[in-house]
């Protein structure tokens, strides 16, 4: 395990000779990019920008609670939905799909850091993302999702050695809020690895939605690693006696350590019929819900 002080004064000290000039940081809210953010803050104070780049793909209420949260930084929040949902237009493999996030977060700090005339990129970036891009399993859009020719002096990621539980104790070292330390993972992407297939702006509010259903039912009762909803795809069903053919929405909830292996979690059965009946009546276009069951291997965590 990681010497939380030790780590937390070598890693500032990096920054400060890593980073000699006006720099931004890719900032989501989520544990690594907070941790990774209050560390650059501390390194280079003002010369910090970071940026927030709302795509569309966000938790329900997750912009506003970035404004609250980092208020004090000079956060700049990017509106770039309609951006983000022309890119994915028409795209169904989820490795283009992730590749088409990272060419998009990655031009529009691009042009963000222009206009703030930083030469300097910090990331949020993990271990595990580095393992699973370079294993092949999946590109992360940090990591290999990036293009391949960017416009940035250099990329630094303090946090490219860390597991996740490690990325967790500097956060309670720096004092972050526990609504941040003990955060749930969330892809890069957002919801737009939660939709298998075409992601549209339909899927998009539909799977939104259940997934705060979902967070909400499950996250203080039953302490999940991660736990989300997913759109699988269209069936059959009926409501208020007609028939319907609505989106197969799939929850997911796993425990894991580092997020290298997972367990699917044995949910009791009243809880599941509960949250199905809360996403089918709450989310008129989703006409069934299924459990996965799958563990990781063989399934990811996330369904793309």
């Amino acid at each position: 395990m990681v010497k939380v002080d030790s780590f937390i004064l070598q890693s500032i000290e990096k920054i400060k000779e890593q980073v000699s000039g006006p720099a931004i940081i890719a900032l989501s809210g989520g544990v690594d990019s907070s941790v990774c953010a209050v560390l650059a803050h501390r390194a280079i104070g003002e010369l910090l920008f970071p940026i927030y780049i709302d795509t569309g793909f966000m938790r329900k209420g997750e912009t506003q609670r970035i404004k609250d949260t980092f208020s004090d930084m000079n956060l700049q929040v990017i509106d770039a939905k309609e951006r983000f949902l022309e890119a994915l237009k028409g795209i169904e493999d989820p490795e283009l799909k992730r590749k088409a996030v990272g060419e998009m977060f990655i031009r529009v700090f691009e042009e963000e850091a222009r206009l703030l005339k930083a030469e300097f990129l910090i990331q949020g970036t993990i271990y595990p993302d580095r393992i699973e891009s370079e294993g092949g399993i999946k590109s992360h859009h940090n990591v290999g999702g990036l293009p391949s020719v960017m416009d940035f002096r250099s990329i630094v990621e303090p946090l490219e050695d860390l597991y996740k539980d490690e990325v967790r104790e500097v956060a309670r070292a720096l004092d972050l809020p526990c609504e941040i330390s003990e955060r749930m993972p969330f892809p890069g992407p957002g919801l737009s690895v939660r939709i298998v297939g075409e992601v549209t702006q339909e899927k998009i509010e539909a799977v939104r939605e259940a997934n705060a259903i979902v967070e909400e039912e499950l996250l203080e009762r039953f302490h999940p690693w991660q736990t989300f909803a997913a759109i699988l795809g269209k069936g059959t069903g009926v409501k208020d006696g007609q028939r319907v053919h609505g989106w197969i929405v799939a929850i997911r909830a796993v425990s894991s350590r580092d997020g290298m292996t997972a367990e699917s979690m044995e949910l009791p059965w009243d809880v599941l019929k509960r949250i199905e009946s809360r996403i089918t009546g709450e989310v008129p276009s989703v006409a069934r819900v299924v459990y996965d069951l799958s563990s990781k291997p063989p399934a990811t965590i996330e369904f793309e």
